[in-house]
């Protein structure tokens, strides 16, 4: 496991309602997505070790733009919105589901996409919708299974491997729990390989 977090210097850039909003499209991009209320805000702030960089609210759906953390000029994580929440309005939603196809499609500096899901409820259509899009292009995703410490060990393994069967072969998955930071160091491994960094000693 490599010895530090590399993602607790991340801070806030932009949000973006269109493509064109987007930084330049170079580097190395990493998408976090998931269904609204899946815990996506709450799992970057745990990534990042910020306790609010990514908002959290009760109301789920609050993310309707991209919202773009730079890490260095080259690295930046990509908040992709939760459409998934039913109070959001039908035409917000047909725009996001065509601004995310394109946006997997075109993005050149798209490195990997965490897909983020509540293991109590996971593989949803949304989830489905993204593991294809994913598939599609020959983007890997890493499925987070947030809020574990809701379930007993025994559940939480076995959702995991339920899951693990179903994902396509871009696919790696993992159980985590933002508020006890378990499986934060597979986390910071997995990303850190995506975003290239080297390993480091403490």
């Amino acid at each position: 496991m490599k010895k530090t977090n590399p993602f607790r210097i991340a801070r806030y850039v932009l949000n973006a309602h269109e493509l064109k909003q987007l930084p330049a499209d170079q580097g190395i991009e990493v998408a976090i997505a998931g269904r609204s209320n899946a815990g996506k805000s709450s799992a970057i702030n745990a990534l990042t070790d910020q306790k609010s960089l990514a908002r959290t609210s009760k109301t789920p759906g609050r993310t309707q733009q991209i919202v773009i953390f730079e890490l260095d000029e080259n690295r930046r994580i990509a908040d992709l919105p939760g459409y998934g929440y039913a109070k959001v309005p039908l035409k917000l939603k047909e725009h996001w589901r065509n601004v995310m196809a394109r946006y997997f499609k075109t993005r050149k500096c798209l490195r990997g996409v965490v897909l983020v899901m509540d293991i109590r409820h996971p593989m949803r259509e949304y989830d489905q919708q993204m593991l294809g899009w994913c598939e599609s292009v020959g983007i890997p995703c890493h499925v987070l299974l947030t809020k574990a410490d809701k379930l007993k060990r025994g559940p939480a393994q076995s959702t995991l491997l339920k899951v693990r069967r179903g994902l396509p072969g871009i696919a790696s998955v993992q159980v985590f729990s933002s508020t006890k930071k378990e499986g934060l160091g597979e986390l910071v491994d997995k990303l850190s390989d995506w975003y290239e960094y080297e390993d480091k000693e403490s």
